[in-house]
């Protein structure tokens, strides 16, 4: 499985990674990721788009190697699963089995779909993960705003594993961003601040007049940019009997299975 590393020279030039793509907060508690990128269709567009990720997300950063096993159900109680394949020499009539990235528990087509769950290597850990994306109407189209919120305990060190994460959320956006034509947020565009919570019925979340989804202001950071201090490691007990060598330690940019 490949790490979190982007393609060779020659499809870097290809990838173009928003600018507003940060870990904008972080502490031992968890981390707070944002990525945003403007495209140049109306936000419905840009939601069949998102909501069919086999067209735009990486394969590399999937569990089964294919982008074409990816989909989403975006319904609430629907997923961001994945098909894998049925495993080689199993009997016959083994069903193929499936992994769920994310489940749904908001979708407002058009305007905000919000899913839960610990993406790559944060699935064996005990953290929930919100990932919130939000579709705003913009007057050369819609901007795209990704949110992922992380909390909970977890065996990574955060100043290790947030920056991992976002670079591979950066990286699917742009994905998303270039199959709809579009580009990076600009680097002096104002800085797109955290969706609402609210349900689409709720003034915070639609402005009164267009519908759109509206912003509410970014937490400061809880940190206050001091270092994240190292969670102390528990006590390993080794087992009886000949002592076997160590299995290579999995790095925590691991997107595949652990």
């Amino acid at each position: 499985m490949r790490r979190f590393t982007l393609p060779f020279l020659a499809a870097m030039a290809m990838i173009a990674v928003p600018a507003q793509a940060e870990v904008v907060q972080s502490s031992e508690a968890g981390f707070v990721i944002r990525e945003s990128a403007d495209v140049p269709v109306d936000t419905y567009a840009a939601w069949a788009a998102l909501t069919a990720p086999a067209k735009w997300w990486n394969p590399a950063h999937s569990w089964s190697g294919k982008a074409e096993n990816l989909y989403i159900d975006s319904q609430a109680s629907g997923c961001f699963c994945e098909l894998m394949p049925v495993p080689a020499g199993a009997p016959e009539g083994t069903r193929r089995g499936s992994v769920e990235h994310m489940h749904i528990v908001h979708s407002s087509p058009g305007k905000v779909l919000r899913m839960v769950g610990g993406l790559g290597p944060l699935q064996s850990e005990a953290l929930t993960g919100v990932l919130t994306v939000t579709l705003k109407k913009t007057p050369k189209g819609t901007r795209i705003l990704w949110e992922y919120v992380v909390g909970g305990f977890m065996r990574y060190k955060t100043a290790d594993i947030a920056p991992a994460v976002d670079k591979v959320l950066a990286e699917q956006l742009a994905r998303l961003s270039r199959q709809l034509g579009g580009e990076p947020a600009t680097p002096d565009a104002p800085a797109d601040k955290a969706p609402s919570d609210k349900a689409p019925g709720d003034k915070a979340l639609g402005d009164k007049a267009s519908g759109d989804a509206t912003d509410v202001p970014a937490q400061t950071d809880p940190a206050g940019g001091e270092p994240v201090a190292e969670a102390a490691k528990p006590t390993v007990v080794k087992p009886l009997g000949t002592p076997k060598k160590p299995a290579a330690k999995k790095s925590v940019t691991d997107w595949g299975p652990l």
